[in-house]
Order: structure tokens, then C-alpha cells, then sequence
């Protein structure tokens, strides 16, 4: 484990509502050396309960998704904005997302990936500071400042979305598959483009 261990947040009272509706704080999961880095929102009810981030449905999708562009969970870090689970499963508040800025930042800096990956609106609007379309930007990289640090950005939709309305996993495998090359992690070697085969 080594120097990861300071990115497990084990006891925060910064959000008495989460506080009050959480089981326990959630922290990121995976490789500390991993090239990729996927943002959540928060944790759901099945992440409180088993403590780690994405293994509800949402979770399925995505390992679904990392495996149709030759990746595995164990190959990526993930975590989110805020690691308790608010309540009823209402976004997290401005506050809330405020308090817990300061752990993303510490594990973004430790970390130190090629690509940060944003699951859906929430953590798309968080670090761009800005209004996001998601569906629209989604497999748009970004160049953002994070602690003076220059990062790369990638807008995905929310795995959730794809179960809701199909039309969106195409949009999602997409920015995976982005997100796949662009950390050079990916099965394709010698840059190909998908596109090649249209």
C-alpha cells in the first residue's frame, strides 16, 4: 500500500447531512500508479454498504465498457467527488462538494494520471467549473488546472445513463475507447483509429 494509505479518508465530519446518511466513507480504489483516473459523483446505496466506489449496476456498465475497450478495473483508479453517500442519492450539495475537494485534489496529485475520466454531469461540472452538456461533450477532452498542476480532462456520460437510454452506450464506449488511447493503455497498438473500419 505505501504512500496511498493518506488518500484513505477514515474519519470526516465536514458534512453533517452526509454524516448522518452514510454507513461509511467511501474511498478511491485501484492501482496508485494507474494512467487513468475515473470521477464519480458519490456513492449509492451498494457502495456504502461494501465501502468501495462503483460496484452497484453502474459498475457492471462500466466493467463492461473497460473490458469492450481491453481494459480492466484493476488497470484504472476510481473514485468521487464526495465519498459519502448523500441522502436518498440526491446530488451532493455545493458545500458538500467543497468539503471533499481537497481529498480529490490530494489523490488526483498522488496519483498523477495521464487522463481524468468524469462519470456524468456532476463531476464533469465540478472540475471544468463550468456548465457541461454531457451528452453533447461527452469524449471531449479538456486541459484543466487542478492546484496549478495542467491535467487532461475526458467528459463521459454516467454508466447509469446507458441503462436508462440505450442510444447512450455508443456514446460512452466512445469516450472509453478515447480515454483507452489517449493514456495509452489500450489493446490497439500503432494508432489506429477506430474510424478505419467506416
Amino acid at each position: 500500500m505505501g504512500e496511498m494509505e493518506d488518500l484513505c479518508v477514515t474519519d470526516c465530519t465536514r458534512c453533517p447531512a452526509l454524516v448522518d446518511s452514510r454507513s461509511r466513507i467511501v474511498n478511491g480504489a485501484g492501482p496508485e500508479d494507474a494512467d487513468l483516473l475515473f470521477v464519480g459523483e458519490g456513492p449509492g446505496a451498494k457502495e456504502d454498504e461494501q465501502g468501495e466506489p462503483f460496484v452497484g449496476r453502474s459498475g457492471t456498465v462500466l466493467d463492461d465498457g473497460l473490458r469492450t475497450v481491453g481494459l480492466a478495473r484493476s488497470d484504472i483508479r476510481i473514485t468521487n467527488c464526495v465519498r459519502c453517500r448523500p441522502p436518498e442519492n440526491r446530488d451532493p450539495k455545493k458545500d458538500e462538494l467543497a468539503n471533499c475537494r481537497g481529498y480529490l485534489e490530494r489523490e488526483i496529485d498522488r496519483l498523477d494520471p495521464e487522463v481524468i475520466v468524469t462519470l456524468g454531469k456532476v463531476p464533469s461540472e465540478h472540475l471544468l467549473e463550468r456548465s457541461v452538456a454531457v451528452t453533447k461533450e461527452a469524449g471531449d477532452l479538456e486541459e484543466i488546472r487542478i492546484d496549478g498542476t495542467p491535467r487532461r480532462l475526458l467528459i463521459c456520460v454516467h454508466p447509469a445513463a446507458t441503462l436508462y437510454d440505450r442510444s447512450q452506450e455508443e456514446t460512452f464506449e466512445n469516450a472509453l475507447e478515447r480515454a483507452a488511447d489517449l493514456a495509452g493503455v489500450a489493446d490497439s497498438e500503432g494508432g489506429q483509429s477506430r474510424l478505419d473500419g467506416f
